[in-house]
């Protein structure tokens, strides 16, 4: 498993919360979702990349764990790390922390499919981005 990699730094907004007060679940999940485009990156999975050969990458699998409540004005960050990845998948988890504090507020595994973007079927990676996710965050 590649070191953790910075892939988000940013803030909780007012228009953020939801009615009890603290961060909705719809900006941790989009967060997430930015979160998750620099890790590709990381590992070469570009948008470069993904329209030059015609890829895709699809969300199959996540799960959430929240353990800190989030509010306006909180400062966040989130680390990325690769932990599994197969000829035409990969396996990753970010993890949201308080920067204050460096309490994890929340944590997401997700699995992620590569796909032939006219086809939309799962097709390998190019051996060039499985040899980048052995240096992820190295």
């Amino acid at each position: 498993m590649a070191k953790a990699l910075e892939t988000f730094r940013g803030m909780v907004y007012p228009w953020q919360l939801d009615h009890m007060g603290h961060m909705n679940v719809q900006f941790y999940t989009a967060r997430f979702d930015e979160a998750s485009w620099h890790f590709f990156a990381s590992i070469g999975i570009t948008t470069r990349y993904l329209r030059d050969a015609g890829r895709g990458m699809a969300a199959v699998e996540q799960v959430t764990r929240y353990q800190r409540e989030l509010f306006a004005g909180d400062l966040i960050y989130i680390e990325s790390e690769l932990l599994a990845m197969t000829a035409r998948s990969v396996r990753f988890r970010h993890r949201m922390f308080h920067a204050e504090s460096g309490v994890e507020a929340a944590s997401t595994e997700l699995v992620a499919v590569h796909l032939d973007s006219a086809t939309r079927k799962a097709t390998p990676f190019p051996q060039s981005i499985h040899a980048n996710s052995t240096h992820s965050g190295e």
